[in-house]
């Protein structure tokens, strides 16, 4: 199951055609080597320039996992590289949330946060998580999965449209 947690059962298994060995399963936050995994691929995301193209601050690290704990619509996704005897490394996240639809009265995932580590993007493993988003959503009759992304983030955007996304609002943002 990867860095020595128990959790979910694994959701996705790159196939075998040179790709990646990688498993895709939900984290488990109450297991410590999930929780560094997630404020580590979170931090990395933050300094890539589709992030803020800089570190997260120390305080929020600190504050980053006790607040998913909190927050009881979390659902995170991770993405292992398996190969040979190292242990398993996480490679990706999908950080989602879960909301309710009022249009088809039914859940909705949505998609806060998608990322691969540098070194291993365009090696199908954004797809993988987007593959267990799905399951997921399908297991729980989701009326519909949600995610936002940048206008100038191109590669997202393809992997996005490829996957059946269609991009027809725009969102806005203000500070409390």
């Amino acid at each position: 199951v990867g860095a020595g947690c128990t959790g979910a059962a694994d959701m996705s298994e790159a196939p075998s055609s040179g790709k990646l060995a990688v498993r895709v399963r939900e984290a488990n936050l109450d297991c410590a080597a999930d929780a560094e995994a997630v404020v580590m691929l979170l931090d990395n995301y933050s300094q890539h320039e589709m992030g803020s193209s800089k570190p997260l601050p120390d305080d929020v690290k600190e504050r980053l996992i006790p607040g998913l704990k909190a927050c009881a619509n979390t659902l995170i996704f991770l993405a292992f590289h398996e190969g040979g005897s190292e242990p398993p490394k996480p490679v990706g996240i999908a950080t989602c949330f879960t909301a309710f639809g009022t249009f088809k009265a039914k859940p909705i995932i949505n998609v806060h946060d998608l990322a691969v580590l540098d070194g291993y993007r365009g090696r199908g493993i954004g797809r993988q998580l987007l593959e267990s988003v799905q399951a997921k959503a399908q297991g729980m009759d989701c009326g519909k999965v949600t995610l936002e992304v940048l206008e100038h983030n191109a590669p997202a955007k393809g992997l996005y449209e490829s996957f059946g996304f269609k991009f027809s609002y725009l969102f806005g943002e203000m500070a409390p």
